[in-house]
């Protein structure tokens, strides 16, 4: 006589809907900064690997109006081996208009202090900013990009991390010519080195 087991009675996962893999990945990649590869994307929506690769390919001919409907002003484009949500090239001068248009607004000192890092140690990740200012700084860092006073400057094609460094608008703010003009940042330090982290500056 046999008997049945846990594993022979439960029912099997069942996986979301393909509509409802497609929805999720919108939301995913509405917040992130960073390209996220298909494995990523399939841990957060929790789908299996094929299933987020059918949902990305969907969304691509959707954004790009192959699916019937209009093209949008943005598009969903593979990066350094991840997927992430771009403005159209063909909006960037609309984009950079509005933008500069927005009116203007002081610094925080977060945003301060991100900026400094990213300006003194250019080309630099989101992660190696976090790790040398200990604090997330993922919003702060949208809002320097809104502004125009940082850009994206390469992703790593083996880690998908964005490198970011500062923009002309910068030196214009600054009122210099070139980074080179920007003070020494060991006189501001205690011993030159206190805030940055040890392992960045090898």
């Amino acid at each position: 006589m046999t008997t049945e087991t846990d594993s022979d009675t439960a029912p099997p996962v069942r996986s979301p809907a393909p509509a409802d893999v497609a929805r999720r990945i919108e939301a995913i990649l509405l917040i992130v900064d960073e390209p996220q590869s298909l494995v990523a994307l399939a841990a957060a929506v929790g789908a299996p690997v094929p299933a987020v690769r059918q949902a990305v390919e969907g969304l691509v001919a959707d954004y790009d109006g192959e699916t019937g409907g209009p093209r949008r002003g943005f598009e969903l484009r593979e990066v350094g081996g991840g997927w992430r949500l771009y403005v159209r090239d063909e909006h960037d001068d609309l984009i950079a208009e509005y933008v500069g248009g927005q009116a203007p607004s002081r610094l925080s000192q977060a945003a301060l202090e991100t900026l400094a890092v990213i300006a003194y140690k250019q080309p630099v990740t989101r992660s190696q900013v976090a790790s040398i200012r200990a604090v997330n700084v993922d919003s702060v860092v949208r809002t320097l990009l809104a502004r125009g006073l940082i850009t994206e400057l390469f992703t790593d094609p083996e880690t998908g991390a964005i490198n970011y460094g500062t923009t002309d608008a910068l030196l214009v703010n600054l009122g210099i010519n070139s980074l080179d003009e920007l003070p020494h940042i060991s006189p501001l330090l205690d011993d030159g080195s206190d805030g940055f982290d040890a392992e960045v500056l090898r």
